[in-house]
């Protein structure tokens, strides 16, 4: 069955937002209608650290993406062996408040 082109979406990217943004912190929350991801990025021995990117997600999407994510690890688990996983003591306790409910990441 051909692929019908009216069905079909074409997604537009940008040469600023194909350089990414790093993060190595996600903080994430949420309310009755919607999910808040929050993308920081922690820079050692600096008291601040600056959100440079949020995301905000309807539940249906935040559950998408939680799927969509544990493919992919599992695909890259697959290629190159499991990711380290820090649990318990040895993991890094970061303070983060922005004021708001309590989040987790």
């Amino acid at each position: 069955m051909a692929e019908n082109p009216k069905n079909q979406l074409s997604i537009e990217l940008s040469e600023e937002v194909a350089q990414g943004v790093y993060s190595n912190l996600a903080v994430i929350s949420h309310s009755s209608s919607e999910f808040v991801v929050d993308f920081v990025r922690i820079v050692p021995g600096t008291p601040k650290a600056k959100v440079h990117s949020r995301v905000i997600l309807t539940p249906e999407h935040a559950k998408r993406l939680i799927h969509a994510l544990q493919d992919n690890v599992n695909k890259y688990e697959a290629m190159h062996g499991p990711i380290k996983k820090i649990d318990g003591p040895a993991a890094p306790i970061m303070p983060v408040n922005f004021g708001g409910p309590t989040a987790q990441a």
